[in-house]
């Protein structure tokens, strides 16, 4: 998980995609856009698209993981 800042995202979904968005993040105990996230991370992954994790040492230099 990135410890850089994170950037926004706005996204128009229908009302009954979003609900089902809310029950989802409910059950797993997480924020909505943490969700989202986890959502897209696991359909990259799914399909061989690779995201690079970028982390912070402990000088607060990016370092990649």
């Amino acid at each position: 998980m990135s410890l850089t800042k994170s950037k926004t995202l706005t996204v128009r979904i229908e009302p009954a995609v979003k609900e089902g968005l809310k029950v989802m993040a409910s059950q797993e105990r997480r924020s909505q856009a943490n969700m989202i996230e986890i959502m897209i991370r696991d359909y990259c992954q799914r399909n061989g698209v690779d995201i690079e994790d970028v982390a912070t040492d402990e000088t607060g230099k990016e370092r990649t993981k």
